[in-house]
């Protein structure tokens, strides 16, 4: 791709339009913004953005289109795909100032936010009204929503929930040519033309940037319960999992953990749990509702088919305290996998039946390749984080190996009806795996509708293709 390169004469224009406050291009500002939670990637902006509302963001890409200036956007810098990585400089368009709650609907149990909301905070808000926003992935308390919108981000109650697209009514969005447009209607149903809120959600900012967002809430469970189960075998674990759900009980989360991944959790968080011996899987099993007689009756069918599971041993959490301890051990989890070991994380998705067999094909992949895998991840929805850990593999194989065993990934997982991203998006890591899944005509057709957005390729170009 042919872009220009920032010149001073567009810095001097850039200030004079929108201000000097929005405009940044000094060392220490640049390097921050090269780089998010994607592995060690780093890509060097040449000038930083923070606008304060969307006439600046329309007034940034109508000067970024008519001079071919490329525009990444990025919410709050904890993507793992690298989809807000500006890979061919250019501008980095920051969301953190859009960062308003602008209405919470009672009558309509609606929320309107700005694109730079921590999810966090409008889980909270919603909570205030006794309402729920449940899309809550790992990184609520510092991701933007309209990253969480970008990618698809989903979290471990979408196997009761639903996925962030079940909850975004309408977008504002800011078009590559500057054009600001409503992609749909503040309804619960919508059969109205081509749905673009859907387009957009999971277009990682290669369509448009996402300015605003009405979002859907519904009714809080007033309790809930969390079971802890340890196996000692990887498959008695995974097998549990479809077993639950044929056995006509839907928890609010269904989370997998290997072993090793908990060990990790405990010696860097200082989080205090008995790991018994010879125990190499973990479920947590949360339920949910508003009386707790059912809650335990549903506990106990639940346990009922875990132990006919092989499951060895099952924790039982009713208070605030413990079941709070069991989901910072989930959510610290993949931070303490990074702080282990360079790493590389893939974001497998099968139908939960599915998952024994991709859990033992990732294994006997790495041992063809010399790589070791710690994985977890949401099993009630069969969305398995498969971490890649370099160990003692040399730097020549990982740099030049790993990749066909990634792509042997992709491609059991696809054989097993499959997708190659849950949750994260493909970004630019993933983008050469997107064959594995899709035909050349699928490609295709997703290559135009980009054209027909965004004809110059100006919005986030190197992502996803």
């Amino acid at each position: 791709m042919q872009f220009n390169k920032i010149t001073s004469s567009h810095i001097q224009f850039l200030n004079t339009l929108l201000g000097k406050d929005v405009v940044f291009i000094d060392n220490e500002t640049l390097n921050h913004y090269s780089h998010d939670e994607t592995e060690d990637l780093s890509f060097l902006p040449e000038v930083v953005l923070k606008p304060n509302n969307s006439e600046q963001i329309s007034s940034i890409l109508k000067f970024c289109s008519n001079h071919d200036i490329p525009v990444t956007t990025r919410g709050g810098g904890t993507g793992l795909s690298g989809a807000a990585l500006p890979v061919y400089g250019g501008i980095l368009l920051s969301t953190e100032r859009l960062n308003t709650i602008l209405n919470v609907d009672t009558r309509n149990l609606q929320i309107v936010v700005e694109s730079g909301v921590i999810t966090q905070y409008i889980m909270d808000a919603a909570e205030e009204i006794g309402m729920m926003y449940p899309v809550d992935p790992s990184s609520k308390g510092s991701c933007f929503i309209g990253g969480n919108i970008a990618h698809g981000s989903g979290g471990p109650r979408v196997v009761k929930y639903g996925t962030i697209r079940d909850y975004i009514l309408n977008l504002e969005v800011v078009l590559p040519n500057g054009d600001i447009i409503w992609t749909g209607s503040n309804t619960l149903k919508y059969a109205s033309g081509y749905n673009l809120t859907q387009l957009f959600i999971g277009s990682e900012g290669t369509l448009g940037i996402i300015t605003k967002a009405v979002l859907k809430l519904i009714p809080k469970p007033l309790n809930s319960i969390v079971l802890f189960a340890e196996f000692r075998t990887l498959d008695n674990a995974t097998e549990a999992v479809s077993a639950i759900f044929r056995a006509g009980q839907t928890p609010s989360a269904l989370e997998f953990m290997e072993r090793a991944g908990v060990e990790w959790v405990t010696h860097h968080e200082s989080l205090k749990f008995n790991l018994n011996e010879g125990i190499e899987a973990y479920l947590m099993i949360e339920i949910d509702g508003n009386n707790m007689d059912e809650l335990y009756h549903q506990a106990e069918k639940i346990s009922e088919v875990l132990t006919e599971n092989k499951c060895n041993d099952i924790l039982l959490a009713d208070t605030a305290q413990q079941k709070e301890t069991l989901w910072q051990m989930r959510r610290k989890l993949p931070e303490s996998v990074k702080r282990k070991s360079i790493y590389k994380e893939e974001d497998t998705v099968v139908p939960r039946a599915e998952l024994p067999k991709l859990l033992k094909g990732i294994k006997v992949i790495g041992k063809k390749y010399g790589f070791e895998s710690v994985c977890y991840g949401h099993a009630g929805d069969g969305n398995l984080h498969v971490n890649i850990i370099k160990g003692n593999m040399t730097d020549d194989a990982w740099e030049n190996e790993l990749t066909k065993g990634i792509r042997e990934i992709f491609e059991l997982t696809v054989a097993l009806g499959g997708t190659i991203s849950g949750e994260h998006g493909i970004g630019w890591v993933q983008k050469e795996y997107m064959d594995v899944k899709y035909s050349p005509v699928h490609l295709e057709l997703m290559r135009n509708i980009k054209k027909v957005f965004d004809p110059k390729g100006i919005l986030n170009p190197g992502k996803i293709f």
